[in-house]
This record gives C-alpha cells, sequence and structure tokens, in this order.
C-alpha cells in the first residue's frame, strides 16, 4: 500500500482513501464500506490533492478508482454533513459542495486516464468520481441511481451534464425518478463505457496496473479485452423508450405526470404505475429545480453545469426557498421514518419565481461563486450504444 501524496492529511480520518502503487498505475481505493463509502469531506479533500499530485507525476501513467466492499460509493455522506451544518451553519455545506465539485471538474478535465470499477451501489456523489472520467466498468453487480428527489436535494455533482446527453429524454427520468440502473442499462445508455463480468474484475485489474502509457487507445484495448455486450433484460426501462421520451419531453413536471396518467389509463404496467408513484413521492420543489437543471445542462459544458449547481446546492443548504433538503434526510436517512412532510407540498404551490431563484447569486458577504481553474479539456463525451 503506497502512502498518500505529500501535503495529505496525517491522523485519525487518513484511512478513509487508501492508494495502491503498482509501477506506473496508482489505485485509489475509497474505504468506508461500512457506510458504503460515502464521500466524507475528508476523502474529497484526499482525492482532490491526489489527483493534482498525480496530474503533475510524469512517472504515473494511469489512475484506478475503485471502493472497498459491496459499494464503489453511495454518494456524500449526506448524514455527517446535515449535522455539520447544523453545528456549524451553512457555510460549511457550501464548502464541502465546493471541494465536491472542484474534484468532479477536475476528474472531468483529467488529461490521464481513469478507469472507475463500478462494483455495486453508484450513487450520487458516487457517480461525480467516476461518471466524470475516461473510463466507466460497469458489471452484473453494479446498481446505479441519482435518488437526491426524494432526498429535497437534486441530482448534482455534473448531473446536469451527464444526464442531460442521454439518449432522448431518458435523462429527465432518470433524474425526476431517482431510476435505479444495472450495469447492461449503463452501458447501452453510455454512462458505462465497458462492461465486465464481476468474476473477471481480478484479471482487469492486474492487467491494467502493468500499464506503463496515458494512451487512451492502449488502456481501451485492455479493457475490451475482458469486456463483453450484455442483453438488456425484458423490463429494462430502456425497451420503454418510446414512452418515455413522450411523456418526459414536457415542459413541466405537472404535464410529465399527466402524460405518464394518461398511459397509465391505456394499459396496466408496473413500471408506469412505479414511475408515477416516485414522482408524487418526490419534493415538489425538488422535481421542478431538477427538471429545469437538467435542461439547462444540455447546452452547457461541464464547468457551466457545475457553477450552475453549486448556486443551487447553496441556496438548499441554506434554505432559503425550502427546507425540503432538511426534511427529506431526516425521514429517508436519519429518522428513518420514510414520510418526509414537504413545504410547499403540492407541485402548483412551487411557482416558476422560485423555482429559477435556486440559479441566482447568493446575497451574503460570505459566498463567492464557485472559481474552476482553466483547464483543457471541456468534458467527456457520453456515447450511447442505443
Amino acid at each position: 500500500m503506497a502512502s498518500l501524496p505529500p501535503g495529505s492529511t496525517a491522523g485519525a480520518h487518513s484511512d478513509q482513501l487508501l492508494v495502491e502503487a503498482n509501477g506506473c498505475t496508482r489505485t485509489l481505493i475509497l474505504n468506508r464500506p461500512k457506510q458504503l463509502n460515502a464521500l466524507s469531506s475528508t476523502m474529497i479533500k484526499e482525492l482532490l490533492r491526489c489527483f493534482a499530485a498525480y496530474e503533475r507525476d510524469d512517472g504515473v501513467k494511469l489512475l484506478i478508482v475503485k471502493g472497498k466492499g459491496r459499494a464503489f460509493c453511495a454518494g456524500g455522506d449526506v448524514t455527517s454533513c446535515i449535522q455539520s451544518i447544523h453545528n456549524e451553519g451553512w457555510k460549511w455545506g457550501a464548502d464541502f459542495f465546493r471541494n465536491q465539485y472542484s474534484l468532479d471538474y477536475i476528474i472531468a478535465t483529467y488529461i490521464k486516464p481513469q478507469v472507475s470499477l463500478l462494483t455495486g451501489i453508484v450513487m450520487g456523489g458516487g457517480a461525480g468520481v467516476s461518471l466524470h472520467g475516461r473510463f466507466r466498468v460497469a458489471t452484473d453487480k453494479t446498481i446505479f441511481a441519482m435518488p437526491e428527489t426524494s432526498l429535497g436535494l437534486f441530482p448534482d455533482v455534473g448531473a446536469s451534464y451527464f444526464l442531460s446527453r442521454l439518449p432522448g429524454f431518458y435523462g429527465e427520468y432518470v433524474a425526476l425518478a431517482g431510476a435505479r440502473l444495472d450495469g447492461a442499462e449503463m452501458l447501452a445508455c453510455g454512462l458505462a463505457t465497458h462492461f465486465v463480468h464481476s468474476n473477471r474484475l481480478v484479471l482487469l485489474e492486474e492487467s491494467l496496473k502493468k500499464v506503463n502509457t496515458s494512451n487512451t487507445f492502449a488502456v481501451c484495448a485492455i479493457i475490451d479485452e475482458f469486456a463483453q455486450q450484455p442483453s438488456l433484460k425484458e423490463n429494462s426501462s430502456l425497451n420503454r423508450l418510446d414512452i418515455i421520451n413522450k411523456c418526459f419531453s414536457k415542459r413541466t413536471v405537472e404535464e410529465i405526470i399527466y402524460a405518464l396518467d394518461q398511459v397509465a389509463s391505456n394499459f396496466a404496467d408496473e413500471w408506469i404505475a412505479a414511475t408515477i408513484q416516485s414522482l408524487k413521492k418526490a419534493s415538489p420543489t425538488s422535481l421542478k429545480i431538477s427538471l429545469r437543471s437538467i435542461r439547462k445542462g444540455r447546452t452547457q459544458t461541464i464547468g457551466e453545469c457545475l457553477r450552475r449547481e453549486y448556486r443551487m446546492a447553496c441556496h438548499v443548504v441554506r434554505g432559503d426557498f425550502s427546507r425540503d433538503f432538511f426534511e427529506g434526510s431526516r425521514a429517508i436517512l436519519i429518522d428513518k421514518d420514510q414520510n418526509p412532510m414537504w413545504m410547499p407540498p403540492r407541485l402548483e404551490q412551487v411557482h416558476d419565481k422560485q423555482v429559477e431563484e435556486h440559479f441566482s447569486r447568493i446575497d451574503d458577504p460570505q459566498w463567492e461563486d464557485l472559481d474552476l481553474p482553466t483547464r483543457r479539456s471541456q468534458g467527456r463525451n457520453i456515447e450511447s450504444m442505443l
């Protein structure tokens, strides 16, 4: 096991990110398996230091990112985040998101190839530290979702960039319904670049550790040796893309739900019923700002998306227009009564002006916009297999 780059934090939390050195390859291991590798503030800062140091180090050619245990990463550590905001104020939350989005931006514009091994759960912040990288390897055990609307948040970490570039209006569906995708679906829609069966991952990893080049074609060729083309399950949401495009292309959330209700009235379908239920259980405010965010993301760069999402996140942690993030986290993650009391409780009570205000600058002398460095790359392409 290699030590972290110079300048890394020492102490009790330094084992939350492990680093293995094998020749020109560095393997970064998210190491909070009991928390499903949820990203703490410490982990994010250590990842920032590692990515910065290894980009400058000519002896490092390739980065592998993976999780310890049965999850890749279940997202940001929302419970600890909420507690810290309560104890230290909204600025702590703003700093957390600032570091997280800065990390996502560096990964999206990284000049050296990154291979993310997406075993198990990949959600929220876990998508941010993987899907912006050059190679995303899904498996038969991968479970992906952006479940933020059920928590009173919105799909962030650059999701308005990568979800808005999925086929048709599939990104709107994934964002609003918090839909779970398996590895085959991730490959088909473009979120993953490869699919490798979990029993071949160790062999793939051993081959990657022998790499002595940053040439993406050479790295891709190695992954290709282990990759396969899985079939979609019969009940896959991608087999309903015509319905998704018809309904989720509507201008408003109300119109989307109405369109789904109309389809459901014509024939019984468990998937449609489950989708409608997910939308009706989610925070009305979250649904509306999420839809607006995805639509804006369609024409923006990764940097523009992250800057806008940072404004949104700061408004959310300040509770400027809604306290749904705190209520959703209480109901789903802390008290676990699964019964959030959203305010306002109905979609028609969330007005356009309130939605648009989430994208405005924060009127506070302690606040400033997300300042991202100038980079050569402008973000990854999302290439669907469909």
